[in-house]
Formats: C-alpha cells, structure tokens, sequence
C-alpha cells in the first residue's frame, strides 16, 4: 500500500486521542460539563458529606441521600447553616483521601485542558444554597480579581441536580472579555448589582445534573443568585492549575500543594550543580 506525504502529516499529533476536540470546546465556551470520572469517588465523598452534615444535627446517617440533601432547608434555618456548613467543610478535609477522590472525578479532563504536572487547592469548600436564601448569593465576580491566577481552572461538583437559579452563572468568553476591557470606563463606581443588571441576559446558567462535573476557567465572571427552585443546592469546588505555571496571592505550599509530580521534575529538583566551576 502505497503512503503519500499527506497521509504521513495527518497521521501524527502532539495531543492523546480525544484532547483536541476536549481543548476546543473550552476555549470555546470557557467550561465543560462532563460525566464525573468515578462513580466510586463521587458516591463516597456524596457520603461523606451526608455523615458529616447528619452529625452535628443529631440525626442518623439518611437512607436516602438525595431526598435528604435536596430538602436540607425543611430540616435547618439560614441561621444555622454556616455553622452546619464549616462543620462539614471540616468532615471533608479531615479524610486524608478526599483530595484524591476529589481528583478522580475530572482527571483525564484535567491533564487534557491544564497538564500533567498538578498543584491543587489544599482544601475542598461547600456551597449550600436554601431556597429564597439571600444570604448565600455569591456576587458576580472573577477569581483573578482577588488573588487568583489565571492559569487556574476550578472544578465544581454538585451533590444534587443543579439548575437555574439552583446552580450557578457563567459568562460566556466572548461577552466577557467585551465586559471586562470596557470595565473600568463602563462600570467605575457602579456596585456589583450594577454589573449583573448589565451582564445578565448574557449569562448562562449551568444544569448539571448529579454525576456530572462541571470545570471552568474563573477568568470568567460568574456568581450565582436568589435560589428561586424548590430545593437545596449542594456544591463542591475546588482549583487546579499547571504546576509551574505562574501564581498569584495563593501560593504554591500555602494555598496550593502538589499533586502529580513527575520523576524527572522530582529528580531535577534535588539536583546541585557541582562547586567550584564558577566563572569567578
């Protein structure tokens, strides 16, 4: 069988099978929206928090971890959800191998769109947002605003089904790069109400049913609002980046620590150049 030139130069790429189309779609829409990658990690972290969420309140673990979860509001007030939310934000962390699960549930997505060398955020955080809850409204924001860096990606897993006014907001990239150059002239002085009174019919909102993930770049304005569903909204978030891409604020062995280094990078590290070779 004969091979012609042209056959031979599209036989050959430098991405694994499949990251090309995964790349594109990201840059595209700034986010994807992908079945989690194990079950096995999503049901035992979804666990997880319903012990940890059931304890402080003196109840059993439920039997039914989705009924329980999606009317946590008929069992809790907004006053005593923060407290009920740092206690199980605690329940999380203090399981060694939750970071590692967390990973489990997007990392081939990640290697494709970040890298295989990984700082994560060293601690996983919990958003849950009662119907009608106006304390828990996160405003529209971009991370990079408060200390983040921009190579970062974020990785946001509901509990329950999230939809509407139950999940979050995400402006697309190209009204948000429109948006943001014009910022300073457009919105000097002007409150956050201001920007997404402005920004809103440009928004989109993210349905992402339970057992799907959600990634996303947090140069993107986003936030969410009044949760005007019948149930409650129980989310998961946490940052990846590249790990030598550049920091910003949160650091690297502060707020962020690494997780996938590889021999060379490791061996490289621990290399001293001998002494006494110096020009001077």
């Amino acid at each position: 069988m004969c091979v012609t030139e042209t056959d031979r130069m599209t036989d050959f790429t430098f991405l694994e099978p499949g990251a090309e189309s995964t790349r594109a779609a990201f840059l595209d829409n700034g986010y994807l929206i992908v079945p989690a990658e194990s079950a096995s990690a999503l049901n035992a972290i979804r666990v997880l928090v319903a012990e940890s969420t059931a304890a402080p309140l003196g109840q059993d673990v439920p039997k039914d971890i989705d009924a329980f979860l999606n009317d946590f509001h008929q069992q809790v007030t907004i006053d005593e959800l923060n407290r009920v939310r740092l206690s199980v934000i605690d329940g999380l962390n203090n399981q060694s191998w939750v970071r590692a699960a967390y990973f489990q549930l997007a990392r081939n997505t990640i290697f494709s769109i970040v890298g295989n060398e990984l700082a994560m955020q060293r601690r996983v955080n919990l958003s849950i947002q009662l119907p009608g809850d106006q304390s828990s409204i996160l405003p529209v924001h971009a991370d990079v605003w408060s200390g983040d860096s921009p190579y970062e990606i974020v990785l946001w897993v509901p509990l329950v089904d999230c939809h509407n006014t139950k999940s979050m907001y995400l402006m697309p990239p190209g009204p948000d790069r429109k948006a943001q150059g014009n910022m300073g002239q457009d919105f000097k002085g002007a409150s956050e109400e201001d920007l997404f009174e402005t920004i809103k019919n440009d928004v989109e909102w993210m349905n992402v049913p339970f057992g799907n993930v959600l990634v996303f770049s947090q140069t993107l304005m986003h936030g969410n609002r009044i949760n005007e569903e019948s149930e409650t909204r129980w989310s998961l978030n946490c940052r990846f980046k590249s790990l030598f891409s550049p920091y910003a604020d949160k650091r690297l062995g502060e707020f962020f620590e690494p997780i996938t280094m590889r021999a060379t990078t490791e061996m490289a590290l621990a290399y001293n150049l001998p002494k006494g070779f110096d020009d001077a």
